[in-house]
């Protein structure tokens, strides 16, 4: 099959395109032909080095994944060989997204929403389980909920603003100008121009807060909540700092990463199906553009995900 091999930590141009082995399923796991593939900003920063979760390469990095079951091993009773599926199976564990096939656990995987394509649906399982879990399961968004969504034109952001507007929350996000009617059309009541003013003047009353930001961003969004509220976080996971400052205050502070999880993969579906979840995709682009894709996502200017075809 081919892949995506990266022999050496450094920048996109470590990533190269070449044959490799196509993976063998094991009991409980199923073999997806892989139609799409997400990229996201974890991917790049295990290729650098920076987030060393692989350990020393050569590996194939990516977890975004979107096909159709080719091979069911024993133990699986979910799917059938020809089910289009989706999913970000064993992370923080090596998935090798960015290949042709991928063997993975059939509970970390769930039905490909029928309203998506397959690169729509692929783009969707990080970012979408991110602010699903963030905000649903941590800090339990629902109808008359006041949110503060940090970064509404990114990946996690664009779908969180979605997300908490489905369960019947207003929402406020911050955007540069640029992305401002793009937050708009997604559901947000409110868009705070992060470029020429500062949030923390700009709103209060907040019951939750999902920063993707961190620093001193993460710091200042507990002046805006609420007595009670919650800040949860999906960069400052390990600031204790931040954590006992959130405690001193009277508030809730949760560090969230995402899990493998069937059942919110099948939430986010759902959505999707309703035509309440759209996914925005900033670039779709061949599997031998892995690098191009690497260079997108961290210019941190792209609206949306990026996402590789096979």
């Amino acid at each position: 099959m081919r892949a995506v091999v990266q022999r050496s930590f450094g920048g996109p141009e470590v990533l190269e395109l070449t044959e490799a082995d196509r993976p063998r399923p094991l009991l409980n796991e199923v073999l997806v032909r892989v139609h799409a593939a997400g990229v996201n900003p974890i991917d790049a920063h295990v290729r650098s080095g920076a987030i060393p979760l692989l350990g020393e390469p050569p590996f194939v990095v990516g977890w975004d994944i979107s096909g159709v079951v080719e091979e069911v091993a024993p133990g699986v009773s979910r799917f059938a060989v020809g089910d289009e599926v989706f999913g970000m199976p064993l992370i923080p564990r090596a998935a090798g997204g960015y290949a042709e096939y991928v063997a993975a656990p059939s509970r970390q995987l769930a039905r490909k929403p029928a309203a998506l394509d397959h690169p729509h649906a692929a783009a969707l399982p990080l970012a979408g389980l991110t602010a699903w879990q963030a905000l649903v399961d941590a800090a339990g968004v629902g109808r008359g909920r006041r949110v503060l969504v940090h970064g509404g034109g990114g990946g996690v952001g664009h779908l969180a603003i979605q997300i908490a507007k489905a369960r019947g929350a207003e929402v406020v996000t911050t955007a540069s100008a640029a992305k401002s009617a793009f937050v708009r059309a997604l559901g947000a009541d409110e868009v705070i121009d992060y470029r020429t003013a500062d949030f923390a003047d700009a709103v209060a009353g907040v019951d939750v807060v999902l920063d993707s930001v961190g620093g001193d961003t993460a710091l200042r969004s507990l002046s805006v909540l609420r007595p009670g509220g919650t800040l949860v976080t999906i960069v400052e996971m390990r600031n204790q700092v931040l954590a006992r400052t959130a405690a001193d205050r009277g508030l809730r502070c949760v560090g969230v990463t995402a899990e493998p999880d069937h059942v919110g993969l099948t939430e986010l579906a759902a959505l999707a199906d309703s035509g309440q979840l759209r996914v925005h995709l900033a670039r779709t682009l061949p599997l031998s553009a892995a690098a191009q894709a690497h260079r997108l996502i961290e210019s941190g200017s792209t609206m949306g995900k990026v996402v590789l075809t096979m």
